[in-house]
C-alpha cells in the first residue's frame, strides 16, 4: 500500500506519541540490568497461524528508537504464517532492542489480528466478483495503520477519512432538504472549491434507490441495512449504471449470502473495531 507525505507524517506522529508515551525518560530497567557496549540479537517469533502485518512499521519503530539497530527480514507483509515462523531478526544493543519491543509488538499483533481476520473473509467470497471494505471505526490515530493491515489481508480500503471522498449519508439528507438538495449541494460546493471527489450517497429504502437513480449524479450507492433479497431488487433498478455497496449488519455469518447478489463491495466495520490481536513475541535468540 503506497503512503502519501500526509500518511506518512501521521504514522511518525503516531509513532513518537506512542514512544513518549511509553519510554518518557528512560527504560530503566534495561538501563539498570544491561551493558550499554554489547551487541545482542533478537527474533520475531509467530505464535499463532495466520497473515502477519507491520514489519514495515516495526522498522520505523526500531529506526526511531535506535538508528544502529539492523533488522534481518525473513517475511514480507501479507504473508501467510504459522506457529514458529520467525518474521524477522534485530541485531543491535540489547536496550535498544528492549525499549522498541512492546510498541513492535501492540501494533504488529494488532495489524495481523486485522489481517487474518481479513483474509478469512476474503477467503469466504471468493467465488464472486465482491470486494470488500474497511470503514472508518478505527482505533484514533491508528487509521493507517489498521488500513495497511486490511490490504495486508487481501481486501480493499474505503476512504481514508472526511477529506478525500463525498459520503452523503442519512444525516445530510436530512439536514439538507432530501436527497435531490443533498446531492446539488455537493456539486456546487465541489465546483467552487475545485475538488474532484467521488461522490457515494447513502440509500435507506428501494424508494431513495429511485429517487438516486433519477437524480444521478453520483459515482456509488450504499445501500444500508438491506436484506440480500432487497439488495437484488436494488440491483435491477440501478441496472449497472452506479457502483453498489453494501452496508450494515454484515458478518462473517451472512456475509456470503449479500457477495452472491452481485453487489459490488460490501463494507464492514468489524474489521477494525472487533478484532482480536494475533499472538507474537520479540524473544532473544
Amino acid at each position: 500500500m503506497p503512503l502519501s507525505a500526509f500518511q506518512l507524517e501521521l504514522i511518525d506522529d503516531l509513532l513518537q506519541l506512542a514512544l513518549k508515551e511509553d519510554v518518557n525518560n528512560g527504560d530503566h530497567t534495561s538501563l539498570a540490568c544491561i551493558p550499554t557496549d554489547i551487541v545482542q540479537k533478537a527474533k520475531l517469533l509467530v505464535k499463532s497461524d495466520g497473515i502477519i502485518s507491520g514489519i514495515e512499521i516495526a522498522k520505523l519503530v526500531i529506526q526511531k528508537v535506535d538508528s544502529s539497530l539492523q533488522m534481518e527480514q525473513i517475511m514480507q507483509d501479507g504473508e501467510s504464517i504459522k506457529f514458529g515462523d520467525i518474521a524477522f531478526y534485530i541485531t543491535g544493543n540489547p536496550i535498544s532492542i528492549l525499549t522498541s519491543e512492546r510498541l513492535v509488538l501492540n501494533i504488529m499483533q494488532r495489524m495481523s489480528g486485522i489481517a487474518t481476520f481479513t483474509n478469512s473473509l476474503v477467503k469466504k467470497i471468493s467465488h464472486t466478483n465482491a470486494k470488500i471494505l474497511d470503514t472508518r471505526k478505527t482505533g484514533p490515530g491508528m487509521r493507517v495503520l489498521e488500513k495497511m493491515a486490511v490490504v495486508n489481508g487481501g481486501a480493499t480500503n474505503h476512504r481514508m477519512g472526511l477529506y478525500d471522498m463525498i459520503m452523503i449519508k442519512d444525516n445530510h439528507i436530512d439536514f439538507a432538504g432530501g436527497i435531490e438538495n443533498a446531492i446539488d449541494k455537493v456539486h456546487a460546493y465541489l465546483f467552487d472549491k475545485q475538488l474532484n471527489l467521488k461522490i457515494e450517497i447513502e440509500a435507506r429504502t428501494l424508494k431513495d434507490v429511485e429517487s438516486i437513480v433519477n437524480k444521478g449524479g453520483v459515482n456509488r450507492i450504499m445501500l444500508d441495512n438491506f436484506s440480500p433479497l432487497q439488495i437484488m431488487e436494488a440491483l435491477k433498478m440501478i441496472n449497472g449504471k452506479y457502483e453498489t455497496e453494501a452496508s450494515g449488519g454484515i458478518n462473517e455469518f451472512n456475509l456470503v449470502e449479500y457477495a452472491e447478489t452481485g453487489v459490488n463491495f460490501i463494507s464492514i466495520g468489524a474489521l477494525t473495531h472487533q478484532v482480536k490481536s494475533l499472538d507474537l513475541s520479540l524473544k532473544a535468540c
